[in-house]
């Protein structure tokens, strides 16, 4: 987790905009008398699901905690950012901290690939490694499945890899750092791997984290890991990331399964938009890395994985992603990989008649699909989400829509009464997620800057995380991106050289600028659109909210009127043109 982030998790926007003006209660959000501009009325809303701010009056804008600071108090990032992380406690590295850590980064890096060389070079040429090549031919990988994944063998030694990395140059510290080796009570190390196949584990940059390895026979546990280190975390990394990233995106869909060897034959027999949570549930980490790359997730579950657990955590997914679910159930005592090496369409069908979470639910328990959907619905947080999920179980289940709306409001209603009153000030653990998208379109932008002579008008109100706001501002100011780091402050360097150093597809580079911007103000208008739901609600709840309700229809019109032009052109696959904002 950077800084910024950090500092994010640790700021209750609550609790900061509370210090500036007095909020109160509306709905599940707060409104106040907006403390930019003279109101009689509040038109000022804080939103702290979403840990965001608008004014729907003079100001017609909105932001994170970092844009309310900056606003109010006249401060640049910099600036904001080190005030925050000073109220929250949070450390900010020094230059010559974060150089150091990259160093040793750059340097566990190093030790892994070296890792990673070495046992592939066993698996291909060493006498020893007969049993692990005969079975990995058995289970049908062909030679370039064995070299595209670089697979591997670990010598059934103790010590085989650790004097070869001496040999290299590293420490034994380093070695231990990376999980390579293992330290035992009396100070000793030895090799961790032991007459294994080994997996080498790669990030979406192409660089090895850490490694899994599966025994050769069927002794348990059949496949150990790398442990935590500084690099390799297994809930946030998905096997196989490196490889299918080009093609998640082209397909714009992310196949996720169970195992290393069900990855490898997909890979294998051309499908090559499959990864796989080794092992682990699906996790916050995983999904987040996966929405950089595509809003449509496909899961693949083994006949005893199915259920209730899995379908509660993907409804919950998404919604606080924005992301869209289906499922796959495979039959009983069938891996992916002995599908497709059976009959590829087979597994083509599987995906193509993969169910939505609310047809899976049904699917698997007919009779108590309506008691388990239910409170799931009712605490969507999106309501347009909310709406296609009941329309999905009125489909599935012949109930009318009417009613099981009723049914979910009734819900919703008995869910607020009972919820305790929690001040603002307990949300220090909430999870903060990047929005891939708008950091998609700023690395394309910084890495190709002749998208600066296409006519289109991306406005920075596109971008709602304050920091990718500011590199844009600044970008469209500097005439060479060369001088882009003088204009921006030192709290974001680190940052813009994530941005510049980002994969980024070297092929269409104009037609997928023209597709983020298009992307990026449908989420602007959506999200504007949401939050003027809230304010409508209110409305409704208390009979008068005091925002001003006619300006707020008018530019619903022009909201709607917006997205109606987004989706004509992404049909059309056009060009977007000059961009008006709703929002002023």
């Amino acid at each position: 987790m950077s800084a910024i982030d950090e500092v994010k998790q640790k700021t209750d926007i609550v609790e900061l905009i509370g210090q500036y003006t007095t909020l109160k209660k509306a709905g599940r959000n707060l409104n106040a008398l907006c403390p930019f501009h003279s109101e009689k009325s509040p038109s000022f809303f804080v939103y702290p699901e979403q840990q965001s701010w608008h004014c729907f009056g003079a100001c017609s804008t909105g932001g994170d905690a970092f844009s309310f600071l900056m606003k109010k108090e006249g401060l640049d990032f910099g600036e904001a950012l080190r005030q925050l992380a000073q109220r929250a406690g949070v450390a900010l590295p020094t230059r010559v901290e974060r150089d150091t850590q990259r160093d040793a980064n750059d340097r566990l890096h190093q030790i892994n690939e070296a890792a990673a060389l070495y046992f592939h070079n066993l698996l291909l040429n060493s006498p020893a490694a007969e049993k692990a090549r005969s079975y990995l031919a058995g289970r049908g990988l062909n030679q370039k499945a064995i070299t595209d994944f670089q697979l591997g063998y670990a010598l059934n030694s103790w010590e085989a890899l650790k004097p070869y990395l001496l040999e290299k140059g590293f420490k034994e510290s380093e070695m231990v750092e990376a999980g390579l080796l293992v330290s035992t009570e009396d100070g000793k190390t030895h090799d961790r791997f032991r007459n294994k196949i080994i997996f080498p584990i790669w990030e979406s940059r192409g660089r090895v984290t850490g490694f899994g390895a599966r025994v050769l026979d069927d002794s348990l546990p059949k496949y150990v890991n790398s442990p935590q280190t500084p690099l390799f975390d297994k809930s946030g990394t998905l096997y196989g990331i490196n490889l299918a990233s080009p093609a998640i995106r082209q397909q714009n869909l992310a196949v996720i399964v169970e195992g290393y060897m069900d990855v490898i034959a997909a890979h294998q027999y051309g499908l090559n938009n499959v990864v796989a949570s080794m092992g682990t549930a699906i996790t916050d980490k995983q999904i987040t890395l996966l929405k950089k790359l595509t809003k449509n997730i496909l899961l693949v579950l083994d006949p005893d994985a199915a259920g209730e657990e899995a379908m509660l955590r993907c409804i919950q997914y998404e919604d606080k992603f924005d992301i869209e679910m289906r499922f796959v159930i495979l039959p009983a005592g069938k891996d992916p990989d002995d599908i497709i090496k059976e009959d590829v369409q087979t597994w083509q069908k599987f995906i193509t008649d993969a169910l939505p979470v609310v047809d899976y639910t049904a699917n698997i328990d007919k009779e108590h699909a309506i008691d388990r959907l239910i409170p799931l619905i009712a605490g969507t947080q999106d309501g347009l989400r909310r709406h296609r999920y009941l329309m999905q179980l009125e489909k599935v289940t012949k109930i009318r829509y009417a009613k099981l709306e009723s049914t979910v409001e009734a819900f919703r209603s008995r869910q607020t009464i009972r919820k305790p009153n929690v001040k603002p000030t307990a949300r220090t653990s909430k999870t903060i997620v990047s929005s891939p998208l708008e950091e998609e379109c700023l690395a394309l932008l910084l890495q190709h800057p002749e998208l600066k002579k296409i006519n289109v008008e991306l406005l920075p109100d596109y971008f709602e995380g304050s920091a990718n706001r500011e590199i844009f501002s600044a970008w469209c100011q500097v005439g060479e991106p060369d001088s882009l780091r003088d204009k921006l402050d030192t709290a974001l360097h680190d940052f813009l050289d994530a941005l510049l150093n980002r994969p980024v597809l070297a092929t269409r580079i104009e037609e997928r600028y023209n597709r983020y911007v298009l992307r990026l103000r449908e989420e602007f208008l959506r999200n504007l659109e949401r939050k003027r739901a809230a304010v409508f609600a209110l409305e409704a709840e208390l009979k008068g909210s005091g925002a001003d309700l006619d300006k707020l229809k008018e530019e619903g019109i022009e909201v709607s009127a917006g997205l109606r032009e987004v989706f004509t052109r992404q049909s059309r696959g056009g060009r977007p043109g000059p961009q008006k904002n709703p929002s002023g």
